[in-house]
């Protein structure tokens, strides 16, 4: 019995043994977890970052692109410096900003490199390159930054900084790191995942000290970094620039469009600022002066300003009424009857009331329109009457955002019979009187100047038009414009119905609102003048807007210029809208009278007027008893302007 049990503990303890030996040999021969762990603590993975895309016009000029740079890390365990003083001096920094980079690196990590000083310029870095042999701790990395030859059309570009600390915590996919950089508003957002290419990862040994003793396994688990794709524009640079210059002490927007394909030629937004002082180490410094600017440069105007349309909405009520059958080309009005006032001479019949920019006359056809459905309630028919407008109106896309490939597009507005339900507390308790200003593009309507120069696209290609764009291509293909910058969007408007108005188009270039010099052009011009309420409101002048295309037949350009505070809009905005498209199909400027008038004219405000004064502080309140006012009936006050638009 004891021999048995003998055995039997033996046979345990040799089972034991057993198990243990194969367990020892899987770990040791097999499994190679712990040697790779083991590995980690003497391979070190470097991330490489690529080169980002460049950015072209559409004649395959530069107008973005990278500059090499030097990135200076900081492993403070290993730094060593005999002279902070001296140091300090050297890298051009106080010694406050040394102790709260130091500070912000030893919390990241006090044996891990982290950032001490960005982009130092290949000038910067060669004064200081011998002088960091002193200076353990401390080692560069090339890099590269945004660079832009042209210094023009920063709003659009955008720019490209550190990510943010909520764009880092909403990642999808975990791709970037603290401290990396990412495209920022206009192009350099709208085209991040394609501008900022694909990133390589090296593998390097290292001995215990973190000196570099080559390759890990001669580069077998390498990846290379792809550099980003090349961004094509539709902007032609040369009258970009142009546009810039015309533009000088003056507040707004020019947009220049190609009709038949939708790509955007010109985009100023007025004042700007040079692209390139937001691409140094000095970006905080730099941003902060912008935002901090009265005249708001970092706001990309040409979609994300909302003005009154003015008297540029004309078009869009005379195209929908001769299409609804409640205007014909010779329908005629007279000033008699109208609330509002009017510049121009007797009545009209619809081309005259075109190129004479007639209030009386659009009044008409508005309130016409309005009641065309038959219905004599006044107040439901006009509920009626204006939602069939709003329906007929947005296909021009004036109710929603165009889907431009920019991320700030604003929407404006358009409005419904609901918004005004809800602006006097109910149904039927509005009706025409209290919306007719929309008439002559006033009161509560609110549109951008893309939205704008997309009109003037859309009457020059006669009914239809391709949301405006910048891109025109990836590479020197060309290709990857998305599919929606294809697609022709229709009015449901017909043909026959613009030409009426795009003769009375040509008459007020040749004839009417517009001031003679823009004729000096020489471009078969046709536009629309508008003037923009603004003065009723506390300003002293209300906004010039002009649309129009060229030439009359075959249209190649259309435009749309809004001058805030320059009055009459067939003078400055008129003017500046020729130039632009006289530059552009002639490769020149022929009208020099034109040019150095517009040059030396100066709409921008004083910065003082500007500035928000601050509020007072209210005044003690008189606590002696009044006697009570008699309660009154009260109902809702017009909301809308009723005097002159649109010369």
């Amino acid at each position: 019995m004891l021999e048995n049990r003998k055995w039997v503990i033996i046979g345990v303890f040799c089972l034991v043994g057993l198990t243990y030996l194969a367990r020892l040999f899987y770990l040791q021969v097999l499994d190679d977890t712990y040697s790779l762990g083991a590995s980690k603590n003497s391979i070190k993975r470097v991330v490489e970052i690529p080169y980002r895309g460049q950015i072209y016009d559409r004649n395959n000029q530069l107008i973005v692109y990278n500059t090499p740079v030097y990135d200076l890390y900081v492993t403070p365990k290993q730094v060593k410096i005999p002279d902070t003083s001296a140091f300090c001096r050297m890298m051009d920094i106080t010694r406050a900003d040394f102790d709260s980079i130091m500070g912000i690196a030893v919390n990241y990590s006090p044996v891990k490199p982290s950032l001490f000083l960005r982009q130092l310029s290949k000038e910067d870095f060669a004064r200081i390159q011998d002088a960091l042999v002193d200076y353990r701790g401390f080692e560069p990395i090339i890099s590269s930054m945004r660079t832009y030859p042209a210094h023009t059309m920063a709003n659009a570009l955008g720019y490209v900084s550190e990510i943010s600390k909520k764009q880092l915590e909403d990642q999808d996919i975990m791709y970037y790191r603290q401290g990396d950089y990412i495209g920022h508003n206009g192009l350099e957002e709208e085209y991040e995942e394609q501008l900022r290419g694909k990133r390589g990862v090296k593998f390097m040994m290292q001995n215990v000290r973190g000196v570099n003793k080559g390759s890990w396994k001669n580069g077998a688990f390498d990846t290379l970094a792809v550099a980003g794709q090349n961004l094509i524009t539709g902007i032609d640079v040369e009258v970009q620039k142009y546009a810039d210059t015309l533009m000088q002490n003056k507040v707004g927007a020019v947009l220049a469009v190609e009709p038949s394909t939708g790509e955007i030629l010109v985009s100023v937004s007025a004042p700007t600022y040079d692209p390139n002082m937001l691409s140094s180490r000095f970006f905080s410094k730099n941003y902060r002066a912008l935002i901090k600017n009265p005249y708001k440069p970092l706001i990309n105007r040409p979609v994300m300003a909302s003005y009154r349309p003015g008297s540029t909405f004309k078009l869009i009520q005379a195209l929908i009424a001769q299409q609804q059958g409640s205007l014909f080309t010779n329908t005629y009005y007279g000033h008699g009857g109208s609330p509002m006032r009017c510049h121009c001479r007797g009545g009209n019949d619809l081309r005259g009331a075109v190129q004479n920019s007639c209030n009386p006359y659009f009044y008409n056809v508005f309130r016409k329109f309005i009641y065309h459905n038959g219905e004599h309630n006044t107040f439901k028919a006009s509920a009626i009457g204006l939602h069939e407008w709003h329906n007929m109106v947005e296909k021009f896309g004036m109710a929603d955002r165009l889907g431009i490939d920019l991320p700030s597009e604003l929407k404006g507005n358009l409005p419904t019979p609901e918004y005004y339900d809800k602006a006097y507390r109910g149904a039927l308790r509005w009706k025409f009187s209290n919306v007719y200003s929309l008439s002559i593009g006033e009161g509560e309507l609110l549109i951008s100047p893309m939205k704008l120069v997309n009109l003037a696209a859309t009457i020059a290609n006669r009914g239809w038009y391709i949301t405006p764009h910048y891109i025109k291509g990836f590479g020197k293909a060309g290709t990857g414009v998305p599919n929606q910058y294809h697609q022709h969007h229709e009015t449901g408007i017909d043909y026959k119905y613009y030409l009426p108005v795009i003769d009375g188009m040509r008459r007020a270039v040749l004839a009417g609102t517009v001031t003679p010099l823009v004729n000096t052009t020489n471009i078969e011009l046709c536009g629309k003048s508008g003037t923009s309420q603004n003065a009723k409101y506390g300003h002293k002048y209300d906004h010039s807007i002009f649309i129009g295309f060229a030439p009359m037949n075959n249209p190649k350009i259309a435009v749309a210029v809004f001058v805030e505070n320059a009055g009459w809009g067939g003078k400055a905005a008129a003017s500046v809208a020729a130039l632009v498209a006289e530059r552009y199909l002639k490769r020149k400027t022929e009208a020099l009278v034109l040019d150095a008038q517009v040059k030396a004219s100066n709409y921008l405000p004083p910065a003082s007027a500007l500035i928000a004064p601050k509020p007072k502080k209210p005044a003690p309140k008189d606590t002696t008893q009044k006697p009570a006012k008699p309660l009154m009936a009260t109902r809702p006050k017009s909301i809308t302007g009723t005097g002159i638009s649109g010369n």
